[in-house]
C-alpha cells in the first residue's frame, strides 16, 4: 500500500523531509503548500515533487491527499494538526506537538476518535546517545535509573537568528523570543526515549536576557517572553528526577552536538559532552565516542543545504552512527543515497511514519508519547513565571495499544 503526502510548509527544514518522503517506496506522490508565495513551487521544482496547492484549505479538502507533514512555525502546529485530523488525513508533525495543554488534548482526542496516524518527528528518539542508552536499559545495565539530564544547547548566534529571519519576515524579532521551554522535546525526548517514564512535577528557573538586541524583549515578543536560558528539575513517576536545560545564549559549539544527555543508575551510568561520550560502571570507564559519532550523510555543498545557515549545516547533514547499524537494516534501499540530519535521525523518523500509515499501526512517537515530551516544558515555563514554584504536570496516560499495534477507533470523541 502506498499513499500520497502533502508538505505543509516549504521552508528550510521541510526540504530535507520532502526529499526523504519522495524517495520512500511507501509514498506514491508528494505535494507542497506554503503561505509565502513561490516557496512551494521552488520545493517542487528542486525535488521533482508532484505539484503544489494554493493553500492549506485546498490541500485538506482534496480526497486525493492521504496524509500531511506539518513544517510550519512551531506555535502553529497544534491547530493545523487538529484541522488535518478532522479532514481525515494522517499527520506527521515537526516539533513541538503544541503550545497549550488544550491543543495537546484535542490532538489526542482526535487520534483516539478517528484511528488516524499521528506522529511527532522528535529527532532525539534516534539520537545515538538515546539509542545507546535504550539498548543499555533493555540489557539491565543501568540497574535502576534514578536521575537523568537532557540539554538542548542552541545558541542564537549559531543559526537561530538566520532561521527566524527566514521564517519570520520583517517581524522576526517578535517570533525569535519563542520561550525555550516551549521547545523542550530535543532534551526531554532524548531522556525519556531511553526510559519510558513521565514527568509528574516541575520547578523551573528562567534567566532573563540582557543582550538588548530586541530579541527576548517583552516589549517586542509576541509571547511576552524575556527568558533566553531556562533550567528545570522534574520529578518522574516511580521515583527519581530529570534535569533539563534549554539554553539560547551559551558559549558552546551547538553545530557539533546541540542535544546531549546523561543517565545515572544504580549499576551503570552514561555521560556526554560536545565531542565525548562515556559509559561507566563500578569497574571503570569506557569511551564510546566512536560508537556514537555520526558520519556525514550529504556533502556541505549539497543543494538541500542551500537555504540552511552555514552554522547549522553540520546538524542537517549528519548521518548514521555505528550504534544505528542494526536498526538501519530495516530502512528502504532508496535511502542509501538520501539526505539525513540531526545525528542520523531523519531517515528513521520518515520510515516510522510511512510504516505506521501503511500498516494502520501506532508509531513510535505517537500522540501520547508526544504529549509526555511536550507538556512538561509548557508547565515548566509557567513555573519559571512563578519564580520556580513547583507545579504538578498533568498526564494523558499510556497509549491504548503498544507501538506497532492497530489503534482502536472510538465512535465519539471523549473530550479533554
Amino acid at each position: 500500500m502506498t499513499f500520497t503526502l502533502g508538505m505543509v510548509g516549504a521552508g528550510q527544514f521541510s526540504s530535507h523531509f520532502a526529499a526523504l518522503f519522495q524517495l520512500h517506496p511507501g509514498v506514491s506522490a508528494v505535494y507542497a503548500t506554503d503561505v509565502i508565495e513561490g516557496r512551494a513551487q521552488r520545493l517542487v521544482d528542486d525535488l521533482g515533487l508532484a505539484g503544489t496547492y494554493a493553500d492549506l484549505d485546498a490541500m485538506l479538502a482534496d480526497p486525493a491527499i492521504d496524509a500531511v507533514a506539518v513544517f510550519t512555525q512551531r506555535w502553529t502546529h497544534g491547530p493545523i494538526v487538529a484541522r488535518a485530523l478532522q479532514a481525515g488525513k494522517h499527520v506527521y508533525s515537526a516539533v513541538p506537538m503544541a503550545v497549550t495543554q488544550e491543543e495537546i488534548a484535542e490532538v489526542i482526542d482526535l487520534v483516539s476518535a478517528t484511528g488516524l496516524t499521528y506522529m511527532m518527528g522528535e529527532t532525539s528518539q534516534y539520537n545515538p546517545a538515546t539509542v545507546f542508552a535504550r539498548q543499555k536499559a533493555e540489557q539491565g545495565a543501568f540497574g535502576r535509573v534514578f536521575y537523568a539530564e537532557g540539554d538542548y544547547l542552541h545558541d542564537m548566534d549559531l543559526g537561530f537568528y538566520d532561521a527566524y529571519k527566514y521564517s519570520g519576515g520583517d517581524d522576526w524579532k517578535a517570533t525569535a523570543s519563542y520561550p525555550p521551554m516551549w521547545y523542550p522535546t530535543h532534551a526531554i525526548g532524548g531522556v525519556l526515549g531511553a526510559m519510558p517514564r513521565h514527568a509528574t512535577s516541575v520547578s523551573c528557573i528562567g534567566v532573563r536576557d540582557d543582550r538588548d538586541d530586541g530579541v527576548f524583549d517583552k516589549q517586542v515578543s509576541m509571547f511576552d517572553n524575556d527568558f533566553s536560558n531556562m533550567t528545570a528539575l522534574f520529578e518522574l513517576d516511580g521515583g527519581g528526577s530529570m534535569r533539563i536545560n534549554e539554553f539560547r545564549r551559551v558559549g558552546y559549539p551547538s553545530p557539533i552536538r546541540e542535544s546531549r544527555f546523561r543517565w545515572f543508575g544504580t549499576e551503570g551510568s552514561f555521560e556526554q559532552l560536545a565531542a565525548t561520550s562515556v559509559w561507566q560502571d563500578k569497574d571503570g570507564v569506557q569511551d564510546v565516542s566512536d560508537l556514537l559519532a555520526s558520519e556525514p550523510a550529504i556533502g556541505p555543498d549539497d543543494p538541500l543545504l542551500a537555504d540552511i545557515a552555514p552554522s547549522l549545516r553540520e546538524a542537517f547533514s549528519s548521518g548514521h552512527a555505528k550504534v544505528h547499524q542494526a536498526e538501519a537494516e530495516r530502512l528502504p534501499a532508496e535511502f542509501d543515497v538520501a539526505p539525513d540530519g540531526h545525528e542520523g535521525s531523519h531517515r528513521f523518523l520518515v520510515d516510522d511514519f510511512v510504516r505506521a500509515v501503511a500498516g494502520g499501526t501506532l508509531p513510535t512517537v505517537n500522540a501520547w508519547v508526544a504529549a509526555r515530551y511536550t507538556l512538561p516544558g509548557l508547565v515548566a515555563f509557567q513555573s519559571a513565571l512563578r519564580d520556580g514554584e513547583r507545579l504538578p504536570i498533568p498526564d494523558f496516560g499510556d497509549a491504548p495499544v503498544p507501538v506497532g499495534s492497530p489503534l482502536p477507533v472510538r465512535s465519539e470523541p471523549s473530550g479533554a
